[in-house]
């Protein structure tokens, strides 16, 4: 067992019911706070209003900020930092998806820092303790952006998806109540529940990757092998809904501490340069891909969660297991209805090429088992256009 540190720093406040103590939570924080979120729409217009009447009832004045798209970009991030500074706030909360709570991240960073969010991104050395107190309440079961130190953000004009990624940015508080995610449309459930599961398996496998990681990643993969298929058949199952938010929840608490791979990194050029793609759909397409590359560099890994797809398999052994992984998450793929090409997500060859030639943009490529040029990015990349 190697030696390692790890560091997670958020208070998480998990349960149903739970998103009733934002305002009393909050109110430690400060008493002004700038409220983040999408446009309000009929799903969630009783939760906005739950909200900020929570807010009210302990005495917090709150800043609706209702400008955040997916994948969100610098101009809203500086749309919501002019806000925040016009209304003094002293907190910032992210409610919904990873869309929100990372634009309410990279808010409370240039709401406090001179020049943009932009400028504080993971290639410098980052925002300072200047950043204002963040509050995560998702409503999705995916990001797990309400327990990393990752803020996902888009300049458009030179079609780059980076990330703040710094201890700074922790939300102080993430408040996981899995009713919030009952409403979610069956494709918003897939995809984030997807992304949960690529968080924790590419945390399970990065060479970054530690003994608490592992028993993380593993008991999250296992949650959602067995509840997200259950939570698309039935919305409403209370218990799967429970399971898949604390895997979500895992997800952000592996990834905070070992990051994610290969997939991860292409996925977030994909967004960047196709920014119509979900990232849920970016790491899909790609996924079958990835597992064949890198299941002969990572056996054991791989055997262990073929078994956890299909227990037959253990009485196979670990290097016909862990190739018959692919299959298993190409299966789970078709379950979850994310089996899908480039084509079908109209991302154009031209599109193909330059996002392979960012494909090192970002460190998580060097996470992998086995690291990928950027001409083999570029034929794994074409390899997932067409699918059947």
């Amino acid at each position: 067992m190697k030696s390692f540190d790890y560091y997670a720093p958020t208070k998480i406040v998990f349960g149903e019911g739970k998103t009733a103590r934002v305002g009393e939570i909050t109110a430690q924080y400060g008493k002004k706070a700038l409220l983040v979120t999408v446009p309000e729409f009929p799903a969630v217009a009783s939760l906005y209003a739950n909200v900020k009447q929570s807010l009210a009832n302990a005495g917090v004045e709150c800043t609706h900020f209702d400008g955040v798209i997916p994948n969100p970009t610098t101009d809203v991030v500086s749309a919501g930092a002019k806000m925040a500074r016009e209304c003094g706030a002293e907190v910032v909360i992210g409610l919904g998806g990873g869309s929100s709570m990372d634009t309410a991240k990279a808010i409370a960073v240039e709401a406090t820092h001179p020049g943009t969010a932009w400028d504080y991104n993971c290639h410098t050395a980052g925002p300072s303790e200047k950043t204002l107190p963040i509050i995560a309440v998702s409503t999705t079961a995916g990001t797990g952006s309400q327990t990393t130190q990752c803020a996902v953000i888009t300049k458009t004009a030179d079609k780059d998806k980076s990330a703040i990624w710094h201890s700074n940015i922790f939300p102080r508080v993430a408040i996981v109540d899995p009713e919030n995610t009952y409403t979610l449309p069956a494709s918003v459930t897939a995809q984030t529940g997807f992304d949960a599961f690529c968080h924790n398996f590419e945390a399970y496998l990065s060479v970054n990757s530690n003994r608490m990681v592992e028993c993380m990643a593993l008991d999250a993969i296992r949650l959602i092998v067995d509840n997200l298929p259950k939570v698309l058949a039935n919305p409403l199952d209370k218990d799967a809904r429970k399971a898949m938010a604390w895997a979500d929840t895992l997800g952000g608490l592996t990834n905070a501490s070992a990051g994610v791979t290969l997939p991860h990194g292409l996925g977030m050029q994909i967004g960047g340069h196709c920014p119509h793609v979900t990232h849920g759909q970016a790491l899909a397409v790609f996924y079958p891909a990835f597992t064949r590359y890198t299941w002969a560099s990572a056996v054991d890994k791989f055997a262990n969660v073929a078994r956890i797809f299909n227990p037959a398999l253990k009485a196979e052994p670990d290097e016909v297991a862990a190739e018959r992984c692919c299959e298993e998450i190409d299966s789970f793929l078709k379950t979850i209805g994310l089996w899908m090409g480039m084509e079908d997500l109209k991302i154009m060859r031209e599109d193909i090429r330059e996002i392979a030639d960012c494909g090192q943009v970002l460190g998580d490529y060097a996470n992998n088992p086995r690291v990928a040029t950027i001409e083999e990015m570029y034929d794994l990349l074409m390899s997932c256009y067409s699918r059947k």
